[in-house]
């Protein structure tokens, strides 16, 4: 998505670590490519993490790509607040073209030679674009985001164990969040629906020591 922040930690790095070792174990069982998800609550570190996880694999000498779900939503960002505020049980995995994104990660494993044309959210003109992931031999295909642990082609499920209260300070410093009371709302609900995704991980990273309940 464009526009939206990148603050890279340690967490995110380490999380990342714990992650590699899952999807190179993969790779080497199937001899081929793999989906990875990063999945968990707002504000976990979803996003870093996946940047982190493909500089890994770029150390080591395998080509990953990543597939943002903020790209997948049904609406652009701040006419998707809209709708939220309008109908509040617009909130959950309905948001997102799932099956898009399923279809998309799969296309990138099993057909590398062919251009893959997907939405590409730019969020301050609030607009939902395209843009061409040019054909290339991918060893790994990471999909990041909340909902990325119901997609069915993944192979390696990783899971951020940081509920909204401990993130915070984190959302806050990303600078998207609207009306914190409704927001609130908005995180409750997700955490409800994310939370059953946990048991469902191949890798489950622990939230850092010095996240709090806020």
């Amino acid at each position: 998505m464009i526009g939206d922040k990148m603050l890279i930690t340690d967490f995110h790095r380490g999380a990342a670590r714990l992650i590699l070792p899952a999807v190179i174990s993969r790779m080497e069982q199937t001899g081929s490519s793999v989906i990875v998800t990063v999945a968990g609550e707002s504000g976990s570190g979803k996003t870093e993490t996946a940047h982190c996880l493909q500089e890994l694999l770029t150390e080591r000498g395998k080509r990953s790509v990543v597939l943002c779900q903020d790209d997948y939503f049904r609406l652009p960002p701040k006419t998707n607040h809209a709708h939220r505020i309008e109908d509040i049980s617009w909130v959950g995995p309905g948001e997102v073209r799932l099956d898009l994104m399923n279809a998309h990660a799969m296309a990138l494993k099993q057909h590398p030679e062919h251009p893959l044309i997907k939405p590409l959210v730019h969020f301050e003109d609030d607009e939902i674009r395209t843009e061409t992931v040019d054909p290339q031999q991918w060893d790994a295909v990471i999909v990041e985001g909340c909902y990325t642990s119901l997609l069915p082609s993944a192979d390696v499920r990783g899971f951020l164990d940081r509920t909204f209260r401990q993130t915070k300070q984190a959302r806050l410093a990303r600078a998207r969040d609207p009306a914190l009371e409704f927001l609130e709302k908005v995180l409750e609900i997700e955490h409800n629906e994310i939370r059953m995704h946990k048991g469902c991980a191949d890798v489950v990273v622990p939230a850092p020591a010095e996240d709090g309940d806020a």
